[in-house]
């Protein structure tokens, strides 16, 4: 089934690395927003959805009262039988009694930007909220009755260590934590990040992948099965609608930036606030055909299931291509990259450090 992502471009302030879209909350521009929104959403095609995903943004600015109409209104639109909702919220954007009405109108997950349990690293990411913060975060959110939490995770700053990485996934599991997101830091061009002084202030290259191959060890050992190049789960908690992304699955986007594939079109809600309140059902095609045995390349190398070549076949892919590829896996596997049994082939942790590489080398 599809699943369904809604864009909450608000944020109380943006965070200097960041390179989504938002813009600084006003409530005059919210509540235009969830108007705009509703209208988006029921002129979508009537179909059967089985994620809804809130991101942003905070969306929790918006409050509990105005997401849980969104989910209703969702609901009546596409059905969400047994869905995995999720919510992304900031620890010093939530409460408990706003958890707890969220939980009982049907939010199931709580994806939580910790992304660091050191209080001089968050201030150094411009985090409005403290570790303390984040730790009552996961507390609030189990009393409130939520058992799908993640975590996001930042890596990459000086000072960062294998030991303070692992101590941080031991913390937050110990909390309750089922999943795990773990982003290495990179400077976007245009964000506040974008300055040497910046830079001189992350690691290098070799000392980000130790640091990355360390995180993928941590989570393991907390019981965290990596799935993907950034993602990790107690068996059964596998992001649901992420999936659907990497997996070329169906998903509708709403809100401006919001992306979608739909009816194998791909296209997009423009990154703009005010034209999508005056009109939230203009769209702009990205890739009106989009090429499926690439992008089963592409998507399906960041899962560590990795790609099955009979299935690159059926999509297309030419006998040539496929044996180009089968006989690059056998070169990157002796040098520890990926795994082939010359039926599928899957990235190694250290061959998703340089996943870019390989994949545009299977696609040259």
């Amino acid at each position: 089934m599809t699943g369904i992502y809604i864009h909450v471009p608000f944020c109380e302030r943006k965070c200097p690395y960041c390179a989504f879209y938002s813009r600084v909350f006003s409530s005059d521009a919210a509540n235009a927003y969830v108007g705009a929104l509703a209208k988006a959403v029921a002129g979508a095609d009537t179909i059967r959805a089985d994620t809804l995903y809130f991101g942003g943004g905070t969306p929790t600015l918006l409050g509990a009262d105005n997401i849980i109409a969104l989910t209703d209104l969702c609901r009546q639109r596409f059905g969400l039988d047994n869905a995995e909702m999720t919510l992304e919220c900031n620890p010093n954007s939530i409460s408990l009694p706003a958890l707890e009405k969220l939980r009982q109108a049907g939010i199931n997950r709580l994806s939580v930007g910790v992304q660091s349990l050191d209080d001089g690293e968050l201030r150094f990411l411009g985090r409005l909220h403290d570790s303390r913060q984040a730790l009552q975060a996961f507390s609030d959110a189990r009393r409130a009755g939520f058992e799908n939490l993640s975590a996001d995770l930042m890596i990459g700053i000086k000072g960062q260590t294998e030991k303070s990485i692992s101590d941080t996934v031991k913390t937050l599991t110990s909390l309750g934590a089922l999943h795990l997101s773990v982003y290495m830091i990179k400077v976007e061009q245009g964000t506040a990040f974008d300055s040497d002084k910046i830079r001189q202030c992350l690691m290098d290259e070799d000392e980000l992948a130790d640091l990355y191959l360390a995180a993928v060890s941590a989570a393991g050992d907390n019981g965290l099965k990596q799935y993907e190049i950034s993602n990790f789960a107690a068996p059964g908690y596998e992001s649901r609608h992420n999936s659907k992304y990497w997996a070329r699955e169906e998903y509708l986007g709403f809100g401006p930036s919001a992306h979608s594939f739909y009816k194998g079109v791909r296209y997009c809600c423009p990154d703009d606030l005010s034209g999508f309140i005056e009109n939230s059902l203009r769209t702009v095609v990205t890739d009106p055909e989009p090429d499926a045995a690439e992008e089963y390349v592409m998507l399906g190398l960041r899962l560590c299931k990795g790609i099955s070549f009979d299935k690159l076949s059926a999509l297309g892919c030419g006998d040539d291509r496929v044996k180009h590829i089968a006989l690059l896996a056998k070169r990157y596997a002796s040098a520890g990259l990926c795994v082939t049994d010359g039926r599928s082939v899957c990235l190694t942790p250290k061959g998703m450090l340089v996943s870019n590489s390989v994949i545009a080398s299977f696609l040259a």
